[in-house]
């Protein structure tokens, strides 16, 4: 084969252009090999150029094809790279539709010069120094197409040289930009969606230039009336591809706030699930289910969006979302949760939720999916919506009373990340203001010994500080209330005088922190937490260290042992080192609360002889005083 190539370029080579065949032939043959690397040892650019620029318009046709199928080839793609011949092309582009209305030779044109630019930054910068962009641009302006039969070929490979020249990034976008490409594409997509059916293979072609300007045009924002335009056009399409096609370039622009609302109001999320309950029978392949996701993915962006949220509770859609709770797609279950979740951002929202008894059809869902062999995206989905409605206080007993903690429990035994973090904050929002429900949880070994091993071990930060905040959370609701009476705030007596407010004997039960106490790195891990990188959990810390003092530092000889014990365990995690360490990195970004939460701290390990001296060791006393907030009380 390769001979008989070297013999056809010989031929052509040698061949002046005649009015006879003999051009022509040797053109047909070259054009139809179907290796075009086979081309690549060849010299060709020169022979075709001096063909291009002939007057014969036959021949300059079956030269620019030829040229089309031998830049397939990289080698000859850079080897075409000639100025003389890419202004040629644009030379003849210059005049299309040509005086017959032939769309024959610019098709070939378009391949050609498509292909040469193909991946191809010194072409395109060729045509960009001969000023081609506007030629190109001008190809946009074609509507009234006489050659019937061709007109699709010529869109199509008009949308693939505007492609490969676009897509030599943000330079070129920017200036196609300026020389008023949106404005172009918007009225091709308004002829395309006057009647979708009909011009499909117009917006099959020139949706994508759409794309390739979003991705190289930072913060490219569609004009409204070209976004409502693309929502349409999903609405009445039956094209997988150019389904697609509108759904990525509407995903893209519902980041904005304004684009969500805009598509909520002209009923894009409706239109969605219409074509999915539609179609949802027919997702049997990868591609379909990917576009399945992308159309659920959608409703839940615009969903983010607080207006737009705002506004589709008052739709259809909401009653919509619940319904698919109750379905066995997985994607269309997922979405509803998601939307839930979404909708349930406001307090009234959540509350609806609980009395219309969603809340007890998303803990079903959740109990039918709690295991490590279930899907994480959905669990992650349903412990984001429950978590969410578990906030109003209101909502807490009824959540609780439904059956939440014993459905989410057995699923610390699920180490994916992102479940656990919403596991964890789920069971933080539940415990709030729950005295009942925190005495029982620090009674819980299984949770507890798992939250001091993520709090220790886990690589994600979220579920390291979500397990730490857990445990404060738990002691902090199981005995605030209890003790807090030995806590004094500024106007109180002296702390100094603190040791003396607390009672010999403490009428609660103490079981549950006992309990909780007795498994191992309970103390280590609040002691830890006293450095954590955020104010909320330092204070956090402070305030399970206060209790734990006020519970086993008192002078009771009935918890004396488990009052000693906790002294040689703060004293082991080193907690003076910790509060030295607390007080030199955060001191200039205490707030008033936290410097209280410091000093009652301090002052109720004062109470236990041991930490007396452990803390002077580490010379707590003066740190104190360089507390600029303390600094302040002092000088006024």
């Amino acid at each position: 084969m390769a001979t008989e190539i070297d013999e056809l370029i010989e031929q052509l080579k040698s061949t002046s252009v005649s009015l006879d065949n003999t051009t022509t032939t040797l053109l047909c043959e070259i054009s139809s090999t179907k290796d075009p690397k086979l081309f690549d040892k060849h010299e060709l650019a020169e022979c075709f150029l001096r063909l291009t620029q002939c007057e014969d318009t036959n021949v300059r046709k079956e030269a620019a094809k030829c040229i089309a199928e031998i830049t397939k080839s990289e080698v000859q793609r850079k080897k075409f790279t000639k100025r003389d011949i890419i202004a040629a092309f644009l030379e003849c582009l210059r005049h299309v539709p040509a005086a017959d209305g032939s769309m024959e030779l610019p098709i070939q044109i378009c391949r050609a010069l498509g292909n040469i630019c193909y991946l191809n930054d010194e072409a395109r910068d060729l045509i960009l120094e001969l000023q081609g962009d506007t030629v190109l641009l001008r190809l946009l302006d074609i509507a009234d197409i006489k050659d019937a039969v061709n007109a699709p070929q010529f869109i199509k490979v008009r949308g693939g040289l505007l492609s490969n020249y676009l897509l030599g990034g943000e330079g070129l976008a920017k200036r196609a930009m300026e020389l008023g490409i949106m404005q172009q594409l918007q009225r091709i997509v308004d002829t395309g969606a006057s009647n979708v059916e009909q011009h499909e293979d117009l917006l099959l072609n020139t949706l994508p230039l759409l794309s390739i300007l979003t991705e190289n045009v930072a913060d490219l924002n569609f004009d409204s009336h070209l976004n409502i335009k693309l929502s349409r056009i999903l609405a009445a399409s039956t094209n997988p591809d150019l389904a697609e096609m509108c759904l990525e370039l509407l995903h893209y622009q519902a980041e904005s706030d304004e684009v969500k609302l805009l598509l909520a109001k002209d009923g894009l999320c409706e239109t969605i699930y219409n074509l999915l309950e539609k179609y949802k029978t027919l997702a049997s392949t990868s591609e379909a289910r990917a576009l399945m996701k992308l159309a659920c993915e959608l409703i839940v962006l615009i969903l983010t969006g607080d207006e737009s949220m705002h506004y589709l509770y008052t739709t259809p859609l909401l009653k919509n979302m619940v319904d698919w709770l109750d379905s066995t797609d997985i994607d269309l279950l997922t979405t509803g949760v998601l939307a839930l979740g979404n909708f349930a951002r406001t307090d009234s929202h959540c509350i609806y939720f609980v009395e219309q008894q969603t809340m007890n059809k998303l803990l079903q869902v959740l109990a039918k999916n709690n295991g490590v062999k279930d899907d994480v995206r959905l669990q992650h989905a349903l412990l984001s919506a429950l978590r969410n409605l578990v906030i109003p206080k209101p909502n807490k007993n009824a959540v609780i009373q439904a059956g939440l903690v014993q459905t989410i429990l057995p699923m610390l035994e699920i180490h994916q990340p992102p479940v656990v973090f919403k596991l964890l904050g789920t069971l933080r929002m539940t415990v709030d203001g729950q005295e009942k429900l925190a005495l029982e949880l620090l009674k819980n070994k299984t949770l507890i010994e798992q939250l001091v091993h993520w709090s220790k071990s886990s690589d994600y930060a979220g579920v390291t500080g979500e397990s730490l905040r857990l445990m404060a959370w738990l002691i902090k609701h199981a005995y605030l209330t209890k003790i807090a009476y030995a806590l004094p705030r500024k106007g109180d007596a002296p702390a100094e005088q603190i040791a003396d407010k607390i009672p010999l004997a403490q009428d609660y039960d103490r079981s549950s922190l006992s309990e909780f106490l007795s498994n191992e790195g309970t103390v280590e891990a609040m002691v830890s937490m006293l450095t954590a990188q955020h104010l909320v959990m330092q204070n956090e810390a402070l305030i399970a260290l206060c209790i734990l003092s006020v519970v086993y530092l008192s002078q009771s000889a009935k918890g004396a042992e488990q009052a000693q014990r906790l002294q040689d365990e703060l004293i082991k995690c080193n907690v003076g080192a910790k509060l030295a360490e607390l007080i030199t990195k955060s001191s200039d970004s205490m707030t008033k609360e936290i410097v209280e939460n410091l000093e009652n701290c301090i002052n109720l390990l004062k109470t236990a002889e041991k930490l007396v001296a452990h803390l002077e060791q580490h010379n707590i006393n003066e740190l104190l005083k360089s507390i600029p907030i303390l600094t302040e009380y002092c000088t006024l």
